[in-house]
């Protein structure tokens, strides 16, 4: 099993000059915890954290300012702040952060997060983004490759794309907050969801999906301000 396997593929990313307080804003908006910040021929150059925006939080006296709510206005200063030094991504971006391409093991995938202590990875082909790979995505992938039958990796990977396609275009589902694994013919979903609705509308897209076998949904509602990323 590779990164294309388990990867995140519908990621949300920012351009350098990305103002830092709409980074904050669209962290919250998709309940994730991190960007990729990508120029303009879709090349990783850095990823913002929620810690890198933390760490640029500083009151009068230059004490940190109190999370979310300062970053977006509610504190003092922060606001004000932000506006008079303009940052952008590029300001607060972790620059050059480390890549994998779509073909890499997950074991390898495993071993990176650990010795650098990160939590998640960008995943390029041809030196740009085409998703992402999460610790809980890693997780996952391991745990299906302990347990899971043998099949086609490609025709596997043909009904993964398919059925994240479908629920982009058939529901309101934000893909980026699921993960899905397909093996085999069996998927199995992970993640959170607003709403049982959106819960069962995953199942029954997949199901629609040829060549799946049978669906394990494990879809959770989502807590308000959680991300799963």
């Amino acid at each position: 099993m590779q990164a294309i396997d388990i990867m995140t593929p519908k990621v949300v990313s920012v351009a350098p000059d990305t103002d830092v307080r709409d980074i904050a804003q669209l962290l919250l908006s998709h309940r994730i915890s991190a960007v990729p910040v990508v120029d303009g021929e879709h090349r990783v150059v850095g990823i913002v954290s929620e810690g890198d925006l933390m760490r640029r939080l500083k009151d009068d006296d230059g004490h940190p300012q109190s999370g979310w709510l300062s970053l977006l206005g509610a504190g003092k200063s922060s606001s004000g702040y932000v506006k008079s030094h303009g940052r952008k991504a590029q300001d607060v971006m972790t620059p050059n952060p480390l890549s994998i391409e779509e073909n890499t093991p997950i074991h390898s995938i495993a071993r990176l997060l650990e010795k650098h202590h990160i939590k998640r990875v960008p995943v390029l082909r041809d030196d740009k983004l085409v998703g992402i790979v999460s610790r809980a995505n890693l997780l996952q992938g391991i745990a299906n490759a302990v347990v899971g039958p043998t099949q086609s990796p490609a025709d596997d990977r043909q009904i993964r794309e398919a059925i994240l396609n479908d629920i982009e275009r058939h529901t309101d589902v934000r893909v980026e907050n699921i993960s899905l694994i397909v093996d085999g013919g069996g998927v199995e979903v992970w993640g959170l969801v607003e709403s049982l609705e959106q819960k069962k509308a995953v199942t029954v897209v997949a199901e629609n999906v040829a060549g799946v076998t049978q669906v394990e949904n494990n879809l959770g509602m989502m807590p308000r301000g959680v991300g799963y990323m």
